[in-house]
């Protein structure tokens, strides 16, 4: 009897082949189309922030199920897929503790401006006369743009470290106990510091505009965990260049992996290579999801985390 085939789409998600080859035929697509098995396989493995490609799979005529390895599925269409009869899964709340831990250590490496510390030890500036004046966190006030699982575990951190909170989204959520802004700029302006954690899709591309960036000001710190494309990339890079904007602190950007050479320049920028929510632990998780979800499928049972419009 033949064994379930299966199609991994991104060279990044590579290490999961290994990890299946026990159980199902494994196809790379990097390796090259796989024309000979289109018929035979019956999921496409994904990797949900990088947009779908539909002719791929509507050349997959045996396919039944698109499985995202990651939480995120900003890069796909749902609908899309409903409507051809394809599932879709996901590994929801398995990393969003990790990214809340990550956005609070870019707030600590931005604000106490750790980095700068390690440059100059190293590079044998600490002198007896040498010294870095930052700014302390108690007090700072916090606006969180998105109150989802990841502001969620992020706000109580935050107050940990004696700064406070607010927190803007479109939609009110009166059971959270944190005071929701009128809009995202008066939560801009009533900031000190703005973390985007909100989920992204193609309705909220430059949320974060000119205007917001400016509301935050020349003292203000911009943090990003959520999509690169909620940002005006260009916008904040030029007020961080104006002094317009006083620091940022990204995870994610609008093109990935993001250009060195466009951040050759730019001052006040603590930079991660989309590393917030990639934890040995949350990883596990989502293998888990994904081979929970795999084997459900094959075996005609329900999904262990279905996404529905």
């Amino acid at each position: 009897m033949s064994r379930p085939a299966v199609l991994i789409a991104q060279s990044h998600l590579h290490p999961l082949g290994g990890l299946l080859e026990g159980s199902y035929d494994v196809y790379r697509l990097w390796e090259g189309p796989p024309s000979e098995a289109a018929s035979q396989i019956g999921a496409l493995i994904v990797d949900g922030a990088y947009p779908l490609d539909k002719a791929l799979v509507e050349s997959l005529s045996g396919l039944g199920l698109i499985a995202c390895f990651t939480a995120g599925h900003d890069g796909i269409d749902v609908e899309w897929c409903q409507a051809r009869g394809l599932a879709v899964t996901h590994a929801p709340a398995v990393n969003h503790e990790d990214v809340a831990d990550h956005a609070l250590g870019l707030i600590l490496a931005a604000r106490r401006e750790i980095p700068r510390g390690d440059r100059e030890l190293r590079a044998g500036h600490w002198t007896p006369d040498f010294r870095i004046l930052t700014q302390s966190l108690r007090n700072q006030r916090v606006g969180i743009v998105g109150m989802g699982s990841i502001g969620q575990a992020l706000a109580p951190r935050c107050e940990a470290l004696r700064m406070t909170v607010s927190w803007w989204g479109p939609r009110p959520k009166p059971e959270l106990g944190w005071p929701r802004a009128d809009s995202l700029l008066d939560l801009a302006k009533d900031s000190d510091i703005l973390v985007v954690a909100c989920k992204a899709d193609d309705s909220n591309r430059g949320l974060i505009s000119q205007a917001v960036i400016e509301a935050l000001g020349p003292q203000g710190l911009l943090v990003n965990v959520a999509r690169g494309q909620l940002i005006d990339e260009a916008a904040m890079i030029a007020a961080l260049q104006s002094g317009r904007l006083g620091q940022a602190a990204l995870d994610v950007f609008e093109v990935e992996p993001a250009d060195p050479e466009r951040w050759a320049g730019v001052p006040n920028a603590v930079l991660t290579p989309h590393t917030a929510g990639a934890t040995r632990e949350a990883v596990q998780g989502m293998l888990a999801l994904l081979l929970g979800n795999l084997t459900a499928h094959f075996s005609g049972e329900p999904l262990k985390t279905p996404l529905t419009v």
